[in-house]
């Protein structure tokens, strides 16, 4: 697990899109999504601020320390179960990003990287100014025992187990990431 880790770059951002756009940990709907996301960071110099129409946003995926649980949020704009997340603020470090918006959202203290890499992404449209969202999504895990506190940002949180997921949201996404989670802590569990 990396705990500490060197700021990216733009280039170094990019390079990551490239790398996971090969991954086979990837689902078929991530895969149309690469090229455009990769072309839309490449081709908009502004594109890690809020500009109208599109930005870069940084998710995190936090699962909880024993790998059974991950921490939505019942987000009070959308009013939508989601990943804890939020805008770059013209930060080129999306993983930065993620780690930030995980301990605001979450109050959570202590909170590491699973791995560095792209854990997932998706482009979707937001009400509002900020048109499309290009969101990156990297897998955190909270300390054993964590205990979270409910920010302005959210109407609730929750520990939800990755095969309860279903009750809580029916988006393709978030239904992925579960999918991805199980997987991966199969794949833990058998080495």
């Amino acid at each position: 697990m990396l705990c500490f880790r060197e700021p990216m770059s733009r280039d170094q951002f990019l390079a990551q899109l490239s790398h996971y756009s090969e991954s086979s940990f990837i689902s078929a709907a991530e895969r149309i999504q690469t090229a455009p996301f990769h072309t839309f960071v490449a081709e908009h110099p502004l594109c890690f601020n809020r500009e109208p129409g599109g930005h870069v946003t940084g998710s995190a995926w936090l699962i909880n320390h024993e790998e059974t649980h991950v921490l939505l949020t019942l987000h009070k704009k959308l009013n939508m179960w989601l990943q804890l997340g939020g805008h770059a603020e013209g930060s080129t470090d999306i993983a930065a990003v993620a780690l930030r918006e995980a301990e605001e959202e979450s109050g959570i203290e202590g909170i590491i990287f699973v791995d560095n890499t792209i854990f997932d992404i998706g482009i979707h449209t937001i009400p509002g100014p900020c048109g499309m969202h290009y969101d990156v999504r990297y897998l955190l895990k909270a300390p054993q025992g964590a205990e979270y506190v409910i920010s302005s940002e959210s109407k609730a949180l929750a520990w939800v187990p990755f095969e309860k997921i279903a009750d809580y949201s029916s988006e393709e996404s978030i239904l992925r990431m579960a999918d991805k989670s199980i997987r991966k802590t199969a794949v833990h569990t058998e080495k």
